[in-house]
């Protein structure tokens, strides 16, 4: 049920086109909360058929020109309710995590070039978010939302924090298991 809400979100902040919102995703909001451009305007369909969102008057009709939207009173109040709501944390699912288990069982061949795929991965998406915080968040932008926008961001480069961490940690298990095996 988010990515109604995603959207309704990303339209407060600014009336876009399914293309501009398919770009706004591409390079913020699907950080951390993805969605393909077929899901972006069916969904977009099914707010406006649902009274949420509305098109915007086109300001010279011509056929094939994208559309705008913007959210209506009843969209803010379903994305208001949304936030307000309860909502228990998801259980980790991370299908790296059940392979190591399985090699404990069936051996751990190719699994640690993998992890150091995954090490460089997490590196660049580190990075990434690091140089977005330098852009977008100097220390003297503090107003509400660009303090809330930022604590979604410092989610990001905290979890990337986390994996390379844990997947140096696991490189050197790597290494010592074969070590131990060596002699």
């Amino acid at each position: 049920m988010s990515l109604p809400h995603a959207i309704l979100t990303a339209l407060l902040e600014r009336p876009s086109s399914g293309l501009e919102l398919t770009r706004r995703f591409d390079k913020s909001i699907g950080y951390f909360w993805s969605a393909t451009h077929q899901q972006i305007y069916r969904e977009l369909g099914r707010l406006e058929a649902q009274g949420l969102i509305r098109a915007l008057p086109a300001e010279q009709p011509a056929r094939g020109q994208k559309k705008s939207y913007e959210v209506l009173p009843a969209g803010r109040a379903e994305l208001a309710r949304w936030t307000a709501a309860a909502q228990d944390p998801k259980p980790q699912r991370d299908v790296l995590l059940l392979r190591l288990r399985a090699a404990a069982v069936v051996g751990t061949a190719g699994l640690e070039d993998d992890l150091r795929r995954h090490l460089e991965l997490h590196r660049r998406q580190l990075a990434e978010y690091r140089e977005i915080e330098k852009r977008d968040f100097p220390p003297d932008r503090n107003a509400p939302e660009d303090r809330l926008r930022h604590l979604v961001l410092r989610a990001g480069i905290d979890l990337e924090t986390f994996w390379a961490g844990w997947l140096t940690h696991a490189l050197a298990e790597f290494a010592e298991l074969s070590d131990a095996r060596e002699r």
